[in-house]
């Protein structure tokens, strides 16, 4: 499948809770999508999108602790389900070729819900359209 950015053209805001604040704040996306597979706990595919790795977080890889945990809460949360992204504009892709992007779902911050869960931890690689530590 290709990795273009382009072939997912919905655009929009959604209203995200935080989970650990309970604050409510109002975010821009620039692509949506289903997500069809989950590879680990920060990378996805997407439907017409391509490959997806979340931004500014890193969880365990295969053979760690704590992988199962990280990859099946990003199955419960966004597999089978529309994505919603927010893209980074100084950097759309990773070394991977995977598009680097927050990703939500309906009412969550995927990236932020990894953090306050403990299943992840801050990887900031600038540049970055995000502050780093903001995610």
């Amino acid at each position: 499948m290709d990795n273009e950015v382009a072939a997912a053209p919905s655009q929009g805001t959604l209203n995200i809770e935080d989970s650990k604040t309970h604050e409510v704040r109002s975010v821009h996306y620039e692509a949506s999508g289903k997500c069809y597979k989950v590879v680990d706990g920060d990378t996805i595919w997407v439907e017409g999108i391509g490959k997806i790795r979340f931004v500014q977080v890193n969880t365990p890889e295969r053979g760690e602790p704590g992988y199962h945990e990280a990859k099946d809460y990003v199955k419960e949360k966004c597999l089978g389900k529309t994505v919603y992204l927010d893209i980074d504009d100084k950097k759309h892709y990773d070394k991977y070729n995977r598009t680097l992007a927050i990703v939500y779902t309906e009412n969550l911050d995927i990236n932020r819900e990894l953090l306050n869960e403990n299943l992840a931890e801050i990887m900031y690689i600038p540049p970055s359209e995000f502050a780093k530590g903001t995610v």
